[in-house]
Formats: structure tokens, sequence, C-alpha cells
């Protein structure tokens, strides 16, 4: 058997850089890689470069400049803000005074003539001034609203809300009550954009807290009193209940005086045993020259046997029985005593009142003006020089704790 065989025709070898750029998936991956390394190639010269001049300028980026804006901010656009201020005392009638310390001075010289510092009041009108009871007290005196959105108020200094919640935080920035308690005076002081402005807060604060002053002593003297005047009215009850009781007894028993128709009795029971007596001792002297049947016997024992029935039956009927006389008279007797009782009570309740009035007027609290709110002539706020000059000292200190802890964390890190 013969096999044929047939010789395969020559091939060439393939050439990779003859094949396009796009024949195919790898060509086109790797163009686009070499086109983003050769895009991201500048950008990051460009970030390093800018990296490298930020370091070397950090201070004058993190300090100088935002020191020179915010200069530029106090000295040439932060609006005048005008200051009134008022000083104030709130006192009592106390001869003991509740200050502290020893630093003699307005405090001391009132406390010698009688007047004390009333340091919870105090305490408690200091927190007034800044709180949202004041606000609310003012909207119907001052429009703070208006007051604090002047146009000639800058952006910054302005009041952006009216709600009351942030009107409050505003009107407490400006507006601040410091209490000294070696002195015991508070200063109170009211800032705006318009003098007239901050007069008209600082006085309408005043008036507002000499009314909560007044409320606080008045309720402290009702309070004073009120005890003493339930032990005068239940006094006055108890007076009047016995005097209704004793009444009811003499119209019972159809008499005034029960002791004196006991007296009465007593003195007829005695009449009646002298008479008796008497008619015994001439009895017994007729007995010794007369005979037993003689009619003046008779007469005579007739007369001594009536005034011993009479003696018996007044006996009988004031000391017999429940409407004795001995039992009208025990309880006119505790009546009467009842009666003394209650208006020795009732005196002695007058008298607490009494007292009670006199203390609560002596701890009478009131608010004493020292320095009455001031008309400003020159705007006291923004303090220019000071604030830009804090915000530079600020930064720099700032600035120096960050390198340090850079640092730090360099040399940590190697």
């Amino acid at each position: 058997m013969k096999i044929s065989t047939k010789p395969s025709p020559p091939t060439t070898p393939f050439d990779v850089s003859a094949t396009p750029a796009d024949a195919g998936w790898g060509g086109g991956a790797a163009a686009a890689e070499e086109e983003r390394a050769g895009d991201r190639g500048p950008r990051r010269g460009l970030m390093r470069r800018l990296g490298s001049w930020a370091a070397r300028r950090a201070f004058l980026l993190a300090v100088v400049l935002p020191s020179l804006i915010g200069a530029t901010y106090f000295v040439g656009i932060a609006t005048d803000q005008y200051v009134s201020e008022a000083r104030f005392l709130v006192r009592s009638r106390s001869g003991t005074p509740g200050g502290g310390g020893g630093v003699p001075g307005l405090g001391s010289l009132l406390g010698a003539a009688g007047l004390a510092p009333a340091n919870e009041e105090a305490h408690a009108v200091r927190e007034f001034l800044t709180s949202h009871a004041a606000v609310e007290g003012l909207k119907g005196r001052v429009d703070l609203v208006e007051v604090f959105t002047r146009p000639e108020a800058d952006l910054l200094s302005r009041l952006w809300w009216d709600d009351p919640e942030r009107l409050t935080r505003y009107f407490t920035s400006m507006v601040s009550a410091v209490y000294d308690p070696s002195s015991g005076l508070i200063t109170l002081r009211a800032r705006s954009f318009r003098p007239e402005d901050s007069y008209a807060i600082a006085e309408e604060l005043l008036v507002l807290s000499e009314a909560l002053v007044n409320r606080m002593s008045e309720r402290a003297r009702e309070d004073a009193l009120r005890v003493a005047r339930e032990e005068v009215a239940v006094a006055e009850q108890r007076v009047a209940a016995a005097r209704e009781a004793l009444t009811a007894l003499r119209a019972r028993q159809q008499a005034l005086d029960p002791s004196r128709g006991a007296a009465i009795a007593t003195e007829t029971i005695g009449q009646l045993e002298g008479q008796l007596t008497v008619a015994r001792a001439d009895l017994a002297a007729r007995s010794r020259f007369m005979r037993p049947d003689n009619p003046g016997l008779i007469e005579v024992r007739n007369r001594i046997a009536a005034l011993e029935r009479q003696i018996a039956e007044e006996r009988q009927r004031h000391t017999a029985g429940e409407a004795t006389l001995a039992t009208q008279l025990a309880e006119y007797e505790r009546l009467m005593l009842e009666r003394e009782f209650a208006d020795r009570q009732l005196a002695s309740a007058v008298a607490s009142l009494e007292q009670a009035r006199v203390e609560a007027q002596r701890q009478q609290v009131f608010l004493s003006r020292v320095v009455e709110p001031n008309l400003a002539e020159y705007p006291l706020y923004p303090r220019r020089m000071m604030n830009s000059l804090g915000l530079f000292i600020g930064l720099a200190v700032l600035y120096g704790i960050a390198k340090l802890l850079i640092a730090g964390m360099r040399e940590h890190a190697a």
C-alpha cells in the first residue's frame, strides 16, 4: 500500500508591531493608561508646588491673613455700640448686715444705718435681668427687634432672628448684670447701636426690677402675716362660740347671772335660818314660865315649823333634780371660763399679728438706685484695637501649639 504525502504551504511569523493600536482590547487599555499617567504628572507637580509654597508661608496664611481680615472688620466695618450703665442696691430693713466681706464701703454704711443687703433677692434680680422673663417684660415697653436691627448695624453684629429663644440669647449678649457681694451693688450695662436705645433698655430694666422686688417683698409679707391672721380668725371663732353658748344658757335659765341667783338663794336661806334661830330662842324663853298649852307657845311652835319647812323647800329646790341651782351654776362657770380663755387667746393672737406686721415691715425688701442710667456720648464697643490684637495673639498661640504637635508626631513616626 502506497501512502502519498503533500507539503504544507510556508507560514509567516506574527508581527506585533504591525498590529494597529485599536486592534484588540489589550492594546486600547495600555494606551489609555499611558494617557492618564501623562495627565496626572502635571497635576501632581502643581499640587506639590502649592503644598511646598503653603508650608513655607504657613504663618502668613494661618495667622497674619485672618488677623488682617479681622482687623479690617473691627476697624472699618463693625458698627459703633453705645453702653448705658446703671447701679442699684437690693436691700432690706434688717438690722444685721447680710453681705459678705469686710471691705468698708456703701454696704457697711447702710448696714450701720439699719439697712442690710438682701443677698437672695439681689441674686434673683440679677438672674432676672438676663432671662427670658425680662425680654417678655420689655416687649410692651421697648421694641427689641427694631432696636437690634437698626439700619446702621453691620451684618455680623445685628439681630437676624425674632423668635423668643434666639432673641433672648442675643439679648443676653448685649445686656449684662454683675453683682458685687462686698458692697451689694448690682451693675447693669445695656448695649445697642444708638445711645437712646441703650438708655431706654437700662431704664425699663430698672423699672421691671423694682416691680419684681416689690412683688417678692409683698409675697414674703403676706406669707409672714398669713399664719398670724389664721390664728386670729380661729381665736375670734372661739370667742364667738363661747358668747353664743353663754347667751343660750341665760335664755334657757332666764337669768342673766346664775351666780347672782345662787348668792340670793344662799342669802334667803340664811335669813330664814336666822329667823328660825330667833324663833327657837323665843320658844325656849317662853317655855320657862308658860304652860305647854299656852296660845303664845303654840304660835311660836307653828312659826318654827313653818320656817323649817320653808328652809327645807328652798334647799330642795336649789340642790335636788336636774335643773338645780348647783347644776346651772356649774355650767355657767364653765362657759365663763371658756369665754375667758377665748378672750385671752384672741388677745394673744392679735398681739402676734401686730408683731408679725412689725417684723414684716422690718424685713421689707426694696430697690434703691445708686447710679441712674446714662445717655452715652462715645461708643465703648467694639474695642477695635483690643479685638484685633487679641485675635492675632490667639491665632499665633494656636499656630505655635499646632506646629509643636506636628513636629512631635513626625519625630515619633521617625
